[in-house]
């Protein structure tokens, strides 16, 4: 498709405060207020994973003001655009992640900003999470959803691959992150491959995918594979 000319393109939509639903979880817009009092233990507190922060441009915060202040500023705009991650069955919120890079009149859009505490981190809720965000992506009329992380990340780089992302390169000296270098390491899942990675997130996701005790019979990995 490179440098190829596109018949009736339209721009994309840009992504809206909707609720997403899924099964597992309920994304809503992040609201302080609503979200804080379950956000900060599981971010912050003696449920988060303090590994997180590290190749994050901001936290660990030592106070609930300051982790309060953060939550505001990032709830106050639509670039990006958070999402808090709430349980269905308990209702509690676990982590929260955005949308970034709006670019609608390129038809493009990342996911990224992924807060998720350890309750929510390699769970069925979180793969659900990048699920939805993803469908709704390209309902929008997205052409390529972006994942992009630091290339020392090897959690970040592993799960953008399980969910069917391809790399395609580093950003060699991208950033500057809490005074040290960042290489950005770059994937992509574009419109005409999400119709297989939809069938294969919705048969990874399947009540039958799972035995009595709750793992997983195939792996995403493997469904995308075959």
């Amino acid at each position: 498709m490179s440098n190829s000319t596109l018949h009736n393109w339209q721009p994309a939509q840009s992504p809206s405060a909707a609720t997403l639903v899924g099964h597992y979880v309920r994304l809503e817009q992040l609201d302080p207020t609503r979200h804080g009092d379950d956000l900060w233990p599981a971010l912050q507190g003696p449920e988060a994973d303090p590994q997180m922060w590290q190749y994050l441009g901001y936290g660990p915060f030592a106070e609930r003001a300051e982790f309060d202040r953060w939550l505001a500023s990032h709830a106050a705009h639509n670039d990006p655009l958070f999402y808090t991650v709430l349980d269905r069955a308990s209702g509690k919120a676990l982590g929260l992640l955005s949308y970034l890079s709006l670019a609608p009149q390129h038809g493009s859009i990342e996911i990224g900003h992924v807060c998720f505490g350890h309750a929510l981190q390699r769970s069925v809720q979180a793969t659900e999470t990048i699920y939805l965000l993803a469908r709704y992506a390209f309902e929008l009329g997205n052409r390529r959803l972006e994942w992009k992380c630091d290339n020392l990340n090897l959690r970040s780089r592993r799960a953008a691959e399980r969910f069917g992302f391809s790399h395609e390169g580093v950003f060699r000296q991208h950033l500057v992150r809490k005074g040290r270098n960042r290489d950005t390491a770059w994937f992509s899942l574009l419109d005409h491959e999400w119709p297989a990675r939809q069938r294969t997130f919705e048969l990874w996701l399947a009540a039958e995918n799972f035995d009595a005790q709750g793992q997983q019979r195939q792996s995403l990995t493997a469904l995308h594979a075959g």
